[in-house]
């Protein structure tokens, strides 16, 4: 079975004021050429097809101009979810006009996982696609007051989809959640309530051959090699310069077993951070990548984004070196006080007592902990 694993589109968003409508119409033919040349079997997008629930309408039109492109001159089924960016109504309607048999179309949690199955020549493999739900829809819907956590949203998620898979068959579930131990960007919104443990184990995924992730930005797989984040086709603010953009191409075997290749986007336009005097800047390669340019400059200049968008006409941010000094106590503790996680504590906290902000292994340890205290609190 072949596999094309993206997520993260954000159709509709813009980069600090500019539209990325173009760059995404690049994007989108880059992902329909994967399907035809690697001659996918599945097209999966894990979530937040959207940027907002209620999108532009050049968005929306984007996107079914693209999924007609999939559906008319492709062989692929398409799995879809919503993540929490999008309207899950808007997108359990797309469903309603397409083939079940080569679809599998989830907007709003359900308590009967429905779960598409297509066979390859070493038998049958079952796709369940586990839209995105706050928790108090879940309580509502699986009928249970002691959802609170979105782990445990996912565990109910997971108990129904399982009903569904046929015995002997392969199993590959599809969700858009923080797995613990995963690397984050500053883009990606909070999905628990302020102060709420957000991440899930990746235990709970048990018995899945492939696990396809949406939320987090940064391709990368957590807690095992079959669990993975696809990550976002775009970079949508400067702390993801250093990220390597890709769609992952997952080929399975009769046993289950995967093998992944990592197929880099090239999108039309680079996310760059340029520090310099302003008089070294602007003599510079003309570019049209995104620019945050950092000034040395001693004392303020007039106009000094004007004069720079003469040769990056996408500069979108501007700041002074000296204004960038490590924080205060006073700023650090507003910091602390503006973070939605526990985790984002602790990285603030690290940052002003040694001037650096946690490890990936300090992130991964401190997820963990924190997971092993909800689990704990929720068994009292």
């Amino acid at each position: 079975m072949r596999i094309l694993h993206t997520a993260d589109l954000h159709l509709g968003r813009q980069f600090n004021g500019i539209a990325l409508d173009g760059d995404q119409d690049v994007i989108l033919d880059q992902i329909f050429g994967a399907v035809s040349e690697k001659r996918a079997d599945v097209l999966i997008i894990a979530g937040d097809v959207f940027d907002r629930a209620a999108p532009p309408s050049s968005a929306i039109r984007q996107f079914n101009r693209f999924m007609t492109r999939i559906s008319r001159d492709t062989a692929a089924a398409v799995v879809v979810i919503a993540g929490n960016h999008d309207s899950g109504d808007r997108i359990g309607a797309m469903a309603v006009l397409t083939d079940g048999t080569r679809s599998l179309v989830r907007g709003v949690v359900s308590a009967d996982e429905p779960v598409l199955v297509l066979t390859d020549e070493h038998g049958p493999v079952a796709f369940s696609a586990l839209p995105f739900s706050y928790e108090y829809a879940a309580r509502e819907c699986f009928g249970d007051e002691e959802i609170t956590t979105p782990e445990h949203v996912l565990v109910a998620q997971l108990t129904a989809a399982r009903r569904g898979v046929p015995i002997g068959a392969r199993w590959v579930v599809v969700s858009h959640a923080f797995v613990a131990g995963a690397r984050t960007s500053d883009v990606e919104r909070p999905l628990a309530r302020v102060g709420g443990i957000e991440t899930v184990s990746p235990e709970v995924f048990a018995g899945a051959h492939y696990v396809a992730l949406g939320h987090l930005h940064r391709p990368q797989h957590v807690g095992a090699e079959h669990i993975r984040y696809s990550g976002s086709p775009l970079a949508f603010g400067f702390d993801e310069t250093d990220h390597e953009k890709s769609m992952s191409f997952v080929e399975m075997d009769g046993a289950g077993h995967i093998w992944i290749e990592a197929i880099p986007f090239k999108p039309p336009r680079g996310v760059r951070v340029l520090r310099g005097k302003h008089s070294e800047l602007v003599v510079g390669k003309p570019s049209t990548d995104f620019i945050k340019a950092i000034l040395t400059d001693d004392i303020p200049l007039i106009e000094p984004m004007k004069r720079l968008r003469e040769v990056f006409p996408h500069a979108c941010h501007l700041s002074y070196a000296r204004d960038e000094q490590v924080p205060g106590a006073k700023e650090v503790v507003a910091s602390a006080a503006r973070a939605t996680a526990p985790t984002d504590v602790v990285d603030a906290f690290l940052e002003q007592i040694s001037g650096e902000g946690t490890t990936e292994a300090e992130q991964s340890l401190v997820s963990a902990v924190l997971h092993g205290m909800q689990v704990e609190g929720d068994a009292a």
